[in-house]
Formats: C-alpha cells, structure tokens, sequence
C-alpha cells in the first residue's frame, strides 16, 4: 500500500505574510471551513500572540465544528530567562484552546547568538522548557525547526543538539524548515538522510519558495522520509512565497503514488485554489500547474490537431482529475484543428456561406493582424464564427452615436451619451448619462435596447480592460478593449480595436450584448 502524507496548510499564518495578501479574520474562517471540507489534516490559524486579528480569530474558531482538520495555533518558544508559564506568547497559545500547537525555535547557532543573543545552552533549554511545559497542558505540541537545513550546514552537532531538546520537552513532531529557501534538492536529501536515523517521531518539511524549489524541496524531503508536508494554497508567503499545497499535492498524489486526498477530494483542487485566491483578492495565476486557466490550454495548430486524435500527445494527464478542464485558444497560431474543436464545444456547425475551418482561421488570422486577440474574448469568437457562418443574424443596427464630456472646475466631470439603433424596420433614438463616456454608451444602449429584448436587465459588467497594442503612435496608438460580463449562468468576454478608445470600446459592448442575445434567441 503507497505511503500516507499528511497536509499541514499555513496559509492563513505564513501566507498573511505575503505582500498582497491581507486576510480579515472572517477571511480566515471561510478559507480554514474549506480546507477542513477539502481534507486537510493540520490548519495552522495564526500567530495569537502577535496581533489582536489572529487572537479573533481563534475566539470565532472555538463555537465552529472541524469535521477533518486540526485547527492549530503559532507561536515561539519562551523568551530568554524566563519560565513558560510566566511568557505571553505561551500564554496566547494555550488561550486559543486548540488541541494542537506549533512552536519554533532556533536551530542555526548564528540565530541564536547573534540574532537572539543568548547562549547555545540556553536556546536549548528554551525549546526543551516550551515543549515540556505545553505537554504539561494535555497539548498535541509540533516543533517547527526553524533555519534547520542552514544551521545543519554550519554545526551539524549543535542543530542535532536542538531537535534533541524538542524530542526530550515531548515534541510529538519535528517539522524541518528551510527558512531562508536557499537550500537546493539534492541539499535536502542529503541533510535529511544522515539526520533521519536520530529522530523516531513523525518528521515534517516547511520549505521557501526563494530559489523556486519549495516545490521541488518539499517533493525530495518526502522521498527522504519526511511524512508530513507544510505549505500554503497558491504558494501565498512572504518573499517568494511557501511551498505551493496546490502542485504538492498533485505531484504526489498523481505522480508518485503517494496517498494524500481521495480522488473524490482531489477533483475539488481547482476549486480550492481559486476559492482562497478569490477570498485573498489576489488574481489567479492562469499558469499555474495542475489547476491554473492555462494549465490545459492549447493555442498551436499542431498541437491542437494532435490532441484531437490523442489528448496525450500534449498533456500530462487527464485535467479532470484535478477538476479543471482542457481550453483550445483560437489564434494567428491556430490551425484547422483549433476551429473544429471550439465549433463543437460552442455548438457550431461549420460550412455556413462558405466558411469551412480553413477559411475561419484565414480570417482569424487577419483580425489578430490587426490587433484582436480571440484566445482572451471568447464570447467575440463564438459570436463571428456564427455570423461569418451564418447562424447569427444581428438583432439591431447602430445607426450613430454620440459621446459627450463635461468637466466643470468646481466639480466632477459628467459624460452623456446619445445613440440611434434600428431593430428591424423600428428606430429608438435613446440618450443616458454615465460616470464616464463608456458607462454612458452602456447606459444608453441597454435603455434603447431593453424594449425589444427584456433579457439584457440580467447582464452585469464584471470587468473593463484597455491595452496600447503599439505605443510608438502615443495618443493615437490603436487600443484594445476587452469586456467581461455576466448573467446567472456565465461570464463571457469581448473585444473591440480602434484607434479610437470609444469606438473600440462600443464594439466591445456590441458583441457582449449581441453574444447574450445569440444565446437567448437560438434557446441556449
């Protein structure tokens, strides 16, 4: 039977470090629910004794149930000549009353005199005292080792010396941490190899992301033995970040045979990832392994034609597995093979007018020339190939518009727009105000146009995006408009390109609305 590995997840203690992640403790609850429902063994809340939010936090966890997890409280060993029962941060871990405590401590002797400032003995007597001390209190105690791999590398006997402490406090783990993520695979393997021998506890690795090995540190120190492995969803930490959860455990899971989730959890691992970065506000990594946007994605004829005939020709494994899906992008890279998979995943029947995939991807080609890129607005894709194939008719005409701005020196500026549409043999002349000249033409479209279509009330815009495709034109440079918006079933994006930033804009708003008509009329 394949070795269990079990999940310690930190991302809600070392990931808050990260530059850009800021978690409420609301934040933190919602995101530590979701990793109990995912399966994850150790959920480290917090550091209470460094702020007010962690110690919330932990007040809000003692009335929540964990099905799975071990919610597990942070801190550091007690200060320099002083008892345990007599330090704050001690304290603060036994208040939060989790069943579960991690303490760090010193292993790198340049740590503790230079940094610290006490003697090598008493360093070790302060992990040796902390551990003992929080057993004492019918504590589950994790010792996490702090700048092992470092100070193993400096004096080997005096880094020994302190897990030896831990062991004799009652540490009922030894987590081995490469701090400062510095340390290369082969460095893990052959530090963990001569220092497995000494420990007969459950041994852990927390790695940095600093040379971008986490990953790779982490997967070596489990090869040497280590059975539980820390990390943080997404790989959110401070500098580079920590291991990424998220790639451990498909890696072992799928590619060493290690069991670490069931097969049912592991297809909800797209969903974590995005759940915690969406909670976080920190965008998704489209290239991100196993669960990113891109992960799955296929963009080169070549490669979209071999798929086609055997998905394995350019993918590792099957992306359900882990809950993602396989994308074709339709590009000025695409080829026949490209058209035919989106036409049948969108529904389409090619042929249409005369428009088979070779001449499609022609004119793909052309537009992306000019500066349209068909891989980020899919909903500007499906929308021409139905109507170069012709089966989409547009429901309305522009007849003209007009965008006015005021700005007065007392106050904020107004923009008004005015449009003239034809629907069939009617004509709506129809004029809004906005917040700007794009919200204008958006406000004034949708009131000409919600008469003869009603459905249009449900779409929001999610998203507004611009882009100078060349700016060696300056002002004039040709801009790209790309339009996420939504109703209660999708999002879609569109695309519009002009030289005139209104004028790409409105093309963009168009097809967005023209894309959720297409759905409607044809009954999709």
């Amino acid at each position: 039977m394949s070795k269990q590995i079990i999940l310690y997840d930190t991302t809600l203690r070392d990931g808050t470090q990260g530059e850009q992640v800021n978690l409420s403790a609301e934040d933190k609850l919602r995101i530590a629910k979701k990793l109990d429902e995912f399966g994850i063994r150790y959920i480290e809340g917090g550091w209470p004794g460094s702020n007010p939010k962690d110690a919330r936090f932990f007040e809000m966890a003692r009335n929540t149930s964990f099905r799975f997890a071990r919610l597990t409280a942070f801190g550091s060993t007690r200060r320099a000549d002083m008892r345990p029962e007599d330090d704050e941060n001690i304290r603060a871990l036994l208040n939060t009353e989790t069943e579960t405590v991690t303490v760090f401590g010193k292993t790198w002797d340049l740590q503790a005199l230079q940094i610290l400032g006490v003697s090598l003995d008493e360093n070790a007597a302060m992990i040796d005292d902390s551990v003992s001390y929080l057993k004492t209190r019918d504590r589950e105690v994790i010792y996490d080792a702090e700048h092992f791999f470092d100070g193993y590398k400096k004096n080997p006997a005096y880094a020994l010396d302190t897990l030896k402490a831990a062991i004799n406090g009652g540490a009922d783990m030894i987590v081995l941490c490469d701090t400062n993520g510095g340390n290369m695979p082969h460095d893990i393997q052959t530090i963990m190899k001569e220092v497995m021998p000494h420990l007969t506890l459950p041994v852990g690795i927390h790695t940095h992301n600093d040379c971008g090995l986490a990953i790779a540190n982490s997967l070596a120190a489990v090869q040497s033995g280590a059975t539980v492995v820390q990390g943080t969803i997404n790989g959110y930490g401070e500098r580079c970040g920590n291991a990424d959860l998220i790639a451990v455990i498909g890696n072992l899971e799928l590619k060493m045979g290690y069991r670490v989730i069931t097969p049912e959890r592991l297809k909800q691992l797209t969903e974590l990832s995005r759940y915690v970065s969406e909670v976080a506000n920190v965008p998704p990594l489209n290239q991100r392994p196993f669960v990113g946007k891109s992960a799955f994605a296929h963009k080169a004829g070549v490669h979209v034609s071999a798929i086609l005939k055997n998905t394995a020709s350019y993918e590792h494994m099957d992306p359900e597995q882990v809950g993602n899906r396989r994308r074709v992008l339709v590009s000025d890279l695409s080829g026949k093979g490209n058209i035919d998979y989106k036409s049948r995943e969108m529904g389409i029947k090619l042929g249409g007018k005369g428009y088979d995939n070779q001449k499609i991807v022609a004119e793909i080609k052309k537009l992306e020339d000019q500066g349209y890129q068909f891989d980020a607005a899919e909903g500007s894709l499906e929308l021409f190939i139905k109507k170069v194939s012709g089966q989409f008719e547009e429901p309305f005409t522009l007849e003209s518009f007009r965008v006015t701005i005021e700005k007065n020196l007392s106050g904020p500026s107004t923009s008004q727009a005015t449009i003239k549409i034809s629907v069939g043999d009617d004509q709506e002349i129809t004029a809004a105000e906005g917040d700007g000249p794009v919200n204008a033409l958006d406000n004034a479209l949708r009131k000409a146009l919600t008469k003869f279509f009603p459905q249009i009330e449900e779409m929001g815009l999610v998203d507004f995006k611009v882009r100078v495709i060349d700016g060696s034109h300056a002002t004039s440079a040709k801009v790209r408009v790309q339009i996420d918006s939504r109703d209660s079933r999708e999002i879609w994006s569109t695309i519009g390109v002009s030289e005139n930033i209104i004028e790409a804009s409105w093309q963009a708003l168009v097809d967005s609305v023209q894309y959720k008509l297409s759905k409607e009329l044809n009954g999709q």
